[in-house]
Formats: C-alpha cells, structure tokens, sequence
C-alpha cells in the first residue's frame, strides 16, 4: 500500500487571518473547524471571506452555524448569501430561523427566488418537495446535442448541480426524457438530443412521496439525480443522491433515537440545550415509568406466591430481561425490514411462523442454561435452593421458553400494529417492547411456577 496522503490542518491561531487561506483548503474541513468556534468568531470567519467561498460553505448541511450565522451578518451581505445558495439548502436554514427574523431575510430576495423557497417551504418535511432543489437543466426536446452544449455553458454557474439534462415538450412544457451529461459530451454535434435518451420512461418521484421511497428509487435505478413531477407531468425540481443521502442519515438518526426511547432530536448533541434534552427524553421515561406500575400490579396479584417461595423472586430480573431482549431484537429486525421493503403489512402471519419457531429454540437454549446454572450452584455448595431444586430449575427453564417466546411474537408484531394504525413502526422502541414482556412475563412466569410448584414449595 502506498503512504497515505495527509491533508494539512488549517491554521487557527488567527480567525481573522483563516478567511484569506480559506481556499487552499477542502470546505469539509473548513466546516469541521467552525463547528468548533464559537458564534461570534463563525459571524466574523464568514462576514469577511469572498463571497463564493461563503456561499459553498453555507451550502453544506453539516454546518451547524448556519442559521445563526445567517441572523447575526448585516441584511444586506446574508440577502446576497442567500441568493447565491442552493434553493433547496434556503428552504432548510429558513424553516428553523424564527420570526421576523425569516420574513425579513425572505423579503430581501427577489422574487422568483422567494417563489421557489416559498414552494419548497410549503412541502411536508420528510417529502420529496421539501429537500428538492429547483435549480436543474431543462431544454426543449427538439434540441440538438450542439444547442444543448451551448445552453450549459451558458447557464453552469446557476446550476447547483448537473448530473443529467431534463427533455421537455416544446410545445406542452412536460418532462419527456432524461438525458445523462455522460451522453451528452459523447454524442455526435448534430445528434439531436431525444436520440440520446434511453427507450424507456424517465423515472419520476411526486412531491409528496417520502423520501424513503425516493431514495429506494436512486438506490434501485442507481440514478445521480431523480426528476419530481407534479400531476401534470411538469417538473418542478430534482432530487440528488447527495441530498437524499443527507435525509437518510437524518431519518436513521430519528429512527434510532425513537427505538431507543426518546422523542426524535435535530441538534448536534453537544448543541441541545438542558431544556430540550429534559424535554425529548423525560415524556418518553415518565411513560414507561407508568408503564412499569402495570409490572408492580402484576406481581401484587401473586404476592402470596412471593411469601411461600421467596426463592422465585431471585429469577424475576433473569427471566424478564431475556423476554425483553428477546423482543427486543424482533423488534429491531421487523422494524427494518418494513423500511427495506422486505416485508410488507400482508406478511405478518410469515413472519409469526419464522417467530415462533425462533422463540421456542432460543428460549430452550437460555432454558437449559439457566437449569445448569442453578444446578452447578447447588451441587457446588455456592447457593442452597431447598430440596426442590430440581422442580425449580424446571420451572425457570419452562418460563424462560414461554416468556422468550412471547418477546419473539411480541416484539415482532408491535410494529405492523402500529403501522397498520398510521405511527411510525419506529415508535416500537426497544424500552417499549420490554415494558410490555415484563408485564406479561410476570403472568407467564408465576403460572408456569404454579403448575410446576403447587403441591410443594407453593
């Protein structure tokens, strides 16, 4: 392998000198050091740095400063800013800046950009619309290769990007085609420019499709960018893979978050504020802390059983937890495979034939684990579980089978159920699933311990 070429740091001894050697180096890692500075020093980096630098920097998503930096620099120099920017990248800094403050910067451009961010920002979040960008190259269809040449140069540096080159009707206005730049710079002078266009439909996205599916289209057709149409046909702006790879990581993030018990947060999390860390997370605990009492009343009920045989009461975290986990990780499996399309509402009774066959074998697995190491504990002299041990240890094994097997069926069911309602599966979080096996673990357990003990310890 040959030696890895290194890039080198910026010099940030002097924020005031940074801007002047700004473009020696990548606007990566012109971001990952202001996401290290403080607001003031990022107003003062931007506020004095050529203005097409500023523009790409802004551009990025991982620019945490963006909408501070946008409300803190004059009118005029952010108006400029803004009107130099990706249209889709305004419509996302202009939804978190608040009010006045984002009626004044929007008044401060002109007209056909502040139609297009006004188009953008009236889209659903997580849709197509709202992370389109309407920036694109469009010619009419009766264009030839040598007219279309001409026109990109003429229009390159308005362009965010210019993956492919978008045939229109000449009369109607309507997407015909798609034309990839690749085929383009290839082609005959003369050709004209439909003949490069492959014999099967443009592949399109509607506006209001969610942008899950339009990225299982640019992963499925390995597209660059992806038309969105309106009803019409027309389009209204494209979809990049650069973009959409943004919006998924931000969707896993949400998702993650959500499976782990909290409500969805869009900070970097050293930039949340203690208020909204209490407020994101405390809902979510204070409903499973309700949830929990259910586990509480669970056990009250079989409190006599708890007298006679306190024994059992030093298996109730092992056995739950394993229902728990067990649901657990169905949950996680299930809920990915409906995002992946693998599965679908229909396939819920395959999946309870794969699930419950899978609880019964991995419950047996950490049964027969649990009765040796209750057996190693009594022979070995380590613990002494009364005479009975032997009928205690097979309890603990059948319970483990039942309540591991209920967490598979559980835990794999919840989220069709609550797709099948409307809510995002994710909202099956893995806290959720567990609070919901304890409580049916505790039945499963003391009955099991009941057939199994009446008559001698019980």
């Amino acid at each position: 392998m040959g030696e890895r070429v290194k890039q080198d740091p910026i010099d940030t001894a002097s924020i005031a000198a940074a801007p002047t050697a700004i473009g020696t180096h990548h606007v990566a890692d012109v971001v990952e050091l202001l996401n290290r500075k403080t607001l003031a020093e990022t107003v003062q980096f931007i506020g004095t740095m050529p203005q097409e630098w500023a523009v790409e920097l802004l551009d990025q998503p991982d620019f945490i400063w963006a909408c501070e930096v946008l409300e803190e620099l004059p009118p005029e120099r952010a108006n400029a800013l803004l009107e130099q920017m990706s249209s889709d990248r305004v419509a996302d800094i202009l939804r978190w800046i608040e009010e006045p403050k984002r009626s004044q910067l929007k008044d401060g451009l002109n007209a056909e950009t502040r139609t297009a961010i006004d188009q953008l920002l009236n889209y659903p979040h997580n849709s197509a619309g709202s992370i389109m960008t309407t920036e694109f190259v469009s010619v009419p269809a009766n264009w030839t290769v040598q007219q279309t040449l001409t026109h990109l140069r003429e229009v390159e540096s308005s362009r965010e990007t210019i993956y492919a080159i978008f045939l229109l009707d000449p009369v109607s206005k309507r997407l015909v085609n798609v034309v990839k730049l690749r085929a383009l710079i290839t082609a005959e002078p003369q050709a004209p420019i439909l003949s490069l266009a492959p014999a099967y439909p443009a592949i399109t996205a509607n506006a209001l499709a969610d942008r899950e599916d339009v990225a299982r289209l640019i992963a499925k057709y390995d597209l660059l960018a992806i038309p969105v149409v309106d009803t019409t046909g027309h389009i209204i702006g494209i979809c990049t893979f650069d973009d959409m790879i943004d919006a998924m990581i931000d969707e896993q993030t949400e998702d993650v978050q959500r499976m782990g018990g909290m409500e969805h947060i869009d900070e970097p999390y050293l930039q949340i504020s203690f208020s909204q860390m209490i407020k994101k997370r405390g809902g979510w605990l204070c409903v499973l802390f309700l949830s929990e009492m259910l586990t509480t009343s669970a056990m009250q009920v079989f409190s006599d059983e708890l007298e006679k045989a306190i024994v059992l009461a030093l298996f109730i975290p092992l056995v739950m937890s394993s229902g728990g986990n067990s649901g657990s990780q169905a949950t996680s499996l299930i809920i990915r495979a409906l995002a992946l399309h693998q599965v679908k509402l229909g396939d819920w009774y395959k999946v309870v034939i794969r699930e419950l066959p899978t609880g019964i074998v991995l419950g047996s697995i950490l049964g027969v684990i649990g009765i040796l190491r209750i057996a190693i504990w009594q022979e070995f002299g380590i613990f002494d579980y009364g005479e009975h041990w032997m009928l205690l240890s097979v309890t603990i094994g059948v319970a483990l089978i039942g309540i591991v097997t209920f967490g598979s069926l559980s835990g794999s069911m919840l989220p069709f159920i609550l797709k099948r309602v409307g809510f995002d599966p994710a909202s099956a979080s893995a806290p959720f699933v567990a609070t919901l096996v304890d409580v049916t673990g505790i039945v499963i357990y003391f009955s099991v311990a009941w057939l199994f003990l009446h008559g001698t310890i019980l």
